[in-house]
């Protein structure tokens, strides 16, 4: 196998500021690969990760164009953790795949890998280095609330059915505090993507 691109992970929890970050990167030169982008590809019509849903959970997950149903799909998984661990058993692999295929074309001095579920997989093994999105949980709540149109007790289940902040900060190499306006947030990028670039260069 060819000697793979310096990485790093970028990671956070729901509302954190994820893709913002990842565009600030990308406007860096970064290439970004995000594996929610690839998560959604690998269950087009037509590939073998769909058939496998389909195989797995039955037809009913497809909707009238034989498309997956993620709605239905969402609400068959979120209160069965057995449901959910079969279908990350279809999906990772195939989500794991096709990110090596895009890291290994995308080139660069390194890349940004996005991956929100990073702490709870627990496997950082593809990567250099993490780099987590923190906010705190409060701001995290109001921030789903307002974009989500939810109530407060259902923001507060999206996170608890998340890994913790603690459990995220254990993992990170590099934090990066999303609180204020996106020019604090440039300017980290900015710090981060010089330091990333030295760690590339001697890696």
């Amino acid at each position: 196998m060819s000697a793979r691109p310096f990485r790093v992970a970028l990671t956070g929890g729901i509302a954190s500021g994820k893709s913002t970050v990842a565009e600030l990167f990308a406007a860096l030169g970064v290439p970004v690969i995000d594996t929610d982008v690839i998560a959604r590809e690998v269950v087009e019509p037509g590939r073998p990760a769909l058939a496998q849903v389909a195989e797995a959970f039955g037809a009913d997950v497809l909707d009238a164009d034989g498309r997956l149903d993620r709605k239905r799909m969402r609400e068959r998984i979120f209160a069965d953790a057995d449901a959910r661990r079969r279908l990350e058993a279809i999906l990772h692999p195939a989500i794991r795949a096709e990110m090596e295929r895009q890291s290994q074309a995308a080139g660069g001095s390194y890349q940004v890998l996005v991956i929100p579920l990073l702490a709870e997989g627990g496997r950082r093994d593809h990567v250099d280095r993490v780099l987590l999105v923190d906010v705190p949980e409060e701001l995290q709540i109001q921030r789903v609330m307002s974009r989500d149109g939810v109530s407060h007790g259902e923001a507060q289940a999206s996170l608890n059915a998340q890994a913790t902040r603690a459990q995220r900060l254990a993992m990170a190499d590099d934090v990066l505090r999303n609180t204020g306006r996106v020019d604090d947030l440039r300017e980290q990028v900015a710090r981060l993507h010089q330091q990333f670039l030295r760690l590339a260069a001697t890696a």
